[in-house]
């Protein structure tokens, strides 16, 4: 009688995969954004009802509690062992250094909710980039200030100094809007590329050269000379801004053509 050997199949036996740990050891400072540097300044370190303290873990699938505690390695409460040692994390001057030693902490602070939020950590490389973009501006801005004509620079400055730029002499104006353009890039060419700001000036000149007047109640423009009406300003609406609007108008834009002639 044959027997049969029963052929047995070696089962590869799955080894749990260990990940790499990639944390880079290095001393961190961290800032507070936006921040008038108080003197001190602490945010929170553990989980509670009022201010969540959690993490998600995308191996995991659900979001873990954290906790700085000082006699522990890990800054998750499931794996904190016995009692552990709460300290406070203080900003000071809207600053905080952290020793690369202190791991545990500069973990906790790179799943903290409030990273990126409240405070973030010093990237040299990011600060760069930023300084290198707010340089292209501030040159961009200072290149269009440098080559724009007095008129369209007079309406861009008369949103920064109101009416003390009728007083101004045309290099005033020219150094004025240099360094407005140095100090507030972004804003100098968002005004640069608004239309409504140069008519919005042109109706502020024709109002102080009496060519045309405003009504104490800013609600109506008239000419000056015969009182006749212009136009009535709407209801809330700054009048500048109306009347630069109303410029564009077929009627509008005679009244802008006939009072150009008489500035000039």
């Amino acid at each position: 009688m044959e027997t049969k050997e029963k052929k047995t199949t070696a089962k590869a036996v799955k080894t749990p995969e260990v990940k790499k740990d990639t944390w880079e050891y290095k001393d961190r400072n961290y800032y507070l954004i936006n921040s008038k540097n108080p003197l001190t300044y602490t945010i929170m370190s553990k989980h509670s009802r009022r201010y969540p303290c959690v993490w998600f873990d995308p191996d995991l699938g659900y979001e873990r509690e954290l906790r700085y505690a000082t006699n522990q390695k890990s800054i998750f409460v499931d794996e904190q062992k016995g009692s552990a040692t709460l300290s406070h994390i203080v900003f000071r001057e809207g600053f905080l250094y952290v020793k690369k030693e202190k791991r545990n902490l500069q973990e906790f602070l790179a799943k903290h909710p409030h990273n990126g939020i409240l405070f973030k950590e010093f990237d040299a490389v990011e600060k760069a980039i930023d300084e290198y973009e707010d340089l292209e501006i501030e040159l961009e801005a200072m290149n269009v200030a440098k080559n724009m004509d007095i008129d369209q620079l007079e309406a861009i400055l008369r949103v920064e100094l109101g009416s003390k730029v009728s007083e101004l002499s045309s290099k005033e104006l020219k150094r004025d809007g240099l360094l407005f353009a140095k100090n507030n890039g972004s804003l100098f060419l968002d005004l640069a590329n608004d239309e409504n700001v140069v008519l919005r000036n042109f109706a502020i000149v024709a109002v102080e050269s009496n060519i045309i007047s405003l009504a104490d109640d800013q609600r109506t423009f008239k000419w000056v000379a015969n009182g006749r009406k212009l136009m009535t300003v709407p209801f809330d609406e700054n009048p500048y801004s109306a009347m630069a609007a109303w410029f564009k108008t077929d009627e509008g834009l005679e009244v802008y053509k006939s009072i150009d002639k008489k500035l000039k």
